[in-house]
Order: C-alpha cells, then sequence, then structure tokens
C-alpha cells in the first residue's frame, strides 16, 4: 500500500489483467484473469468455463471443502485453493474485484501471495468514491478445536493485526511464531512465504494422485524422518528431477527459505486469506494457535455470525449526556417554529453536512400520555416521526443557507416500529440524507434508537420552504 492509500475507502483495480498456472491440487492449467468492479461488488469468482459462467461469492458460508485448501462452492460450480489469492487482495487493499477463471483451482504459482501482489500492482489500485464500512470487534471471540488442538481468539484493536504460533511437534520446525501489526507490512513481511507440508504429507498425496501440480519449487517440502536411496530414487522420478536431496536443515531439495520462520508466516498468510471469507472488513487482533483451514474458516463464520448479529449497533450514535450538545434548546426554538405541546427535540448532540443526532427525554408528564394509554402509556408512533421529522428539519435548514426556513411532510415510506418507547427512556433521533437536496426536496432516513435498539425507523421526504 502507497502513503496516499485510504484504508476507509473502497478500493478496486484500474484495469484487467492476467495470469496463467497450474492447479496445485488439480494439476489443470488455468487462466486467471482480475476484472474491476462497482463499489459493493465484493470479491466474486466466476467459472467462464462452465454453462452459465456461474459466479461464487468469497463467502465463509459457501466453503465446502479445507482438507487440500479452501474450496468455495455454489451455482454448481466450486473454486480451490482460493486462500492465496484472497490474501493478496487484503492485503493490497482491494475491496471489490470479478475474478474469472476457465478452471476449477486457483494456480498455485510459487505458493505464495507474491505472485498475485505484483500483478495488482501491475494493474493499479483505485479509490472508489465509496466508504469502506469497517466492523470494530468489541469483545473477544474465541474458538477452541480440542482434537486439533487449535486456538483462536479475535480482541478489539485499533487496527486488523495478527499473531500466528505453530507447534507440530517436529524436530525442523520446531515451534514458530509469526506477527502482523499492520497491513501495510503484508506485502513485505508475508507475501512471499509459500506453502509447505510434511514428506509424509506428499507421500500421501501422491499416492492418491492428489497433488497433481506438485513442484519442489512452489512448496517447502519437511522432512521430518531419515529417507533411503530407494525413497529418494522415487521422489526423483516422480518430480522429474536428478537433483533431489534432503539438506542438513531438514528440507526436501537445496531450498533456500526466505525467512527462517517461513512456515509461521505461511500459516498467517492463509489466515488472512481464509477471514477474508467473512465478508466485512475487520478490526481487531487476531491470535491462533496451530490454525489450520478448516478452523480459519469455522473463526470466520463465529465472527460473521457476531457481525450479522449486531451490525445494527454499528449506527448507533454514542451519546454522552456529560458532553455539551451542539444545540441547546434555545437554539432549536429559534430554528423550529414548534413550541410547547409540539416541541419533540431536546438538543442537538451530533451535526454534519449529511446526518443530523438529537435527544428527546420521555417523561410520565408528558400531555400524550393523559389519552394514549393511560394504563399503560406508550409514545405514540406518529409523534416519534414527528420527532425524526424535527431533527431531520434542523438539517436541512442548516444546510439551506441563509433566511429563515419551514419543512414540510412529502412522503413517509418504509415506516417500521419495533419497540414500544415508554416514559423514562432517551430517545436517540438520528436522520441521515438519502440523496443531496435539491430544489428543496429533502430525502432522509430516520432512526429512533432507545439504548442499543431501534424503536422506529422511516425514510421520510419534506420541502424545504423559505418563509
Amino acid at each position: 500500500m502507497d502513503n496516499n492509500f485510504n484504508p476507509d475507502k473502497q478500493h478496486t483495480l484500474k484495469q484487467t489483467i492476467s495470469i496463467s498456472g497450474t492447479g496445485l491440487h488439480t494439476g489443470v492449467l488455468a487462466d486467471l484473469t482480475l476484472k474491476p468492479a462497482n463499489a459493493g461488488f465484493g470479491v466474486q469468482f466466476q467459472r467462464v468455463d462452465l454453462p452459465n459462467k456461474p459466479v461464487i461469492k468469497a463467502d465463509c458460508d459457501l466453503v465446502t471443502d479445507t482438507s487440500r485448501g479452501t474450496t468455495l462452492e455454489a451455482n454448481g460450480a466450486k473454486v480451490s485453493t482460493v486462500e492465496h489469492l484472497l490474501a493478496a487482495l487484503v492485503g493490497m487493499g482491494l475491496d471489490n474485484v470479478l475474478i474469472e477463471i476457465n478452471g476449477p483451482e486457483i494456480p498455485i504459482i510459487d505458493g505464495s501471495a507474491m505472485p498475485f501482489i505484483e500483478l495488482i500492482e501491475e494493474a493499479g489500485v483505485e479509490e472508489q468514491d465509496a466508504a469502506k464500512l469497517w466492523y470494530s470487534i468489541d469483545e473477544n471471540l474465541y474458538l477452541t478445536d480440542e482434537e486439533k488442538r487449535v486456538e483462536m481468539v479475535i480482541m478489539p484493536a485499533r487496527e486488523y493485526q495478527i499473531t500466528t504460533l505453530i507447534d507440530f511437534n517436529s524436530p525442523v520446525l520446531g515451534t514458530q511464531h509469526a506477527e502482523l501489526k499492520t497491513m501495510k507490512n503484508f506485502k513485505e513481511k508475508i507475501s512471499t512465504s509459500r506453502t509447505f507440508c510434511f514428506l509424509h504429507e506428499l507421500e500421501m498425496l501422491l499416492q492418491h494422485n492428489l497433488i497433481k501440480g506438485g513442484d519442489v519449487n512452489n512448496a517447502i517440502v519437511i522432512v521430518d524422518k531419515p529417507i533411503g536411496d530407494e525413497e529418494l530414487g522415487r521422489l526423483k522420478k516422480i518430480f522429474n528431477k536428478d537433483d533431489i536431496e534432503v539438506k542438513s536443515g531438514g528440507y526436501l531439495n537445496n531450498l533456500e527459505l526466505r525467512f527462517p520462520n517461513e512456515p509461521a508466516r505461511h500459516k498467517l498468510l492463509d489466515i488472512v486469506g481464509d477471514l477474508a471469507l467473512i465478508g466485512y472488513p475487520v478490526k481487531g487482533r487476531v491470535i491462533a494457535n496451530r490454525p489450520g483451514h478448516s478452523t480459519n474458516v469455522e473463526f470466520a463464520r463465529i465472527i460473521k455470525k457476531h457481525i450479522k448479529a449486531n451490525k445494527h449497533l454499528k449506527g448507533v450514535p454514542n451519546y454522552d449526556p456529560n458532553v455539551p450538545p451542539v444545540y441547546d434548546l434555545n437554539y432549536i426554538e429559534k430554528t423550529l417554529p414548534h413550541r410547547f405541546p409540539f416541541l419533540l427535540v431536546d438538543k442537538i448532540t451530533e451535526l454534519t453536512d449529511e446526518r443530523i443526532v438529537g435527544v428527546k427525554n420521555v417523561t410520565f408528564n408528558e400531555w400524550f400520555f393523559q389519552g394514549h394509554f393511560p394504563q399503560n402509556p406508550v409514545m405514540p408512533g406518529v409523534l416519534q416521526i414527528e420527532a425524526l421529522a424535527q431533527c431531520g428539519g434542523i438539517l436541512a435548514i442548516n444546510l439551506a443557507g441563509e433566511g429563515k426556513y419551514d419543512t414540510y411532510f412529502l412522503k413517509i415510506d418504509n415506516c417500521k416500529f419495533k419497540q414500544m418507547v415508554r416514559p423514562g427512556d432517551t430517545m436517540i433521533l438520528k436522520m441521515e440524507l438519502s440523496a443531496p437536496i435539491r430544489r428543496g426536496i429533502c430525502e432522509m432516513r430516520g432512526t429512533v434508537y432507545v439504548g442499543n435498539k431501534v424503536a422506529t425507523e422511516a425514510d421520510l421526504v419534506a420541502q424545504i420552504v423559505k418563509r
């Protein structure tokens, strides 16, 4: 990421770019094309070699296999080993990309994310005129798998940070850890780390013909037990190489490690790719002990479920009664023509050119409780809408400039009353512009909150009229 990169904006590619390569497990040569996409599109794969060219969204709920990489499946199509490409997209800050592929598996290239990073840099990254809505993790979320001895946690943090720890009881690997404190360092510190496997795993995969695209140059092969000349001869034949040997470090062939802890860094790379399937950009610190694709994806589902259950809280304005208001009751009375008993806004706590937040304290002494369910006092829904409208009127009048103005309702749509408002409640009134004000017509989205719960919501249209 360059110094001018704005992490709070969505990004796509500047142009279409392609690469070809062989899938590690299928051995199928595939052409991969990355294309720019509109804001809000997200990351989607398209199998252009199949009838109707089915599309598969990058979503943890569509993962059907994690045994040898991460596989997505939808609409009768699948695409496998998506994690390295997804990690590159996250590492480069890309939000919206269409990935066309004419085969079942993403090319492995050298087993890292760097070839995809270079591809993205060649195409260029373009900022889009749309906000990137981060989800800040507000409580610790855990995954524990006792059978696999995996522990994962995500904790509140100002940035997206990841720490991985690996321990496979291997004399070659030992115990390793890797850390990424900011995604700005992904390219330099993580992206070049290649995938790895143990020789006994490789033998099993070869035996079952599950690694048709394998090469000693696209995976680190760890030899954690002595091997004889007969086995070396068989490996030479499989890989069609005469110089295969085990070096003293316990790695197959003359492979030079890019980092002493390259396996741990690659595990971190996999986490970045697999957690991209959450579907929301998150801020939080992940600590993962012995992670793998299956637990990564399960953890992505846990985080996604938490976000979906609490997403409505993201828009709840923060009301602190100790902070002086932007506008008090005196200013409101000067701006609005309403008076008792019909002035329904007590103060304004937030005001920008796109949204306003007001407060209405509801007491048992309100005039409407005398005749509206007196034995069971509930604030009339129409008055909640009126309170929203008054709040929105202050925003509209503020944007109109010099002079005195009134606002009048033209339309109410999509109105829903979700929770009763009772005496003692503090109503937080939020109004946001849905479109720029044109010819005095103001379209807004209004929400009434009581605590962290939505009480009322509606789309309102009003007209600004000069007095």
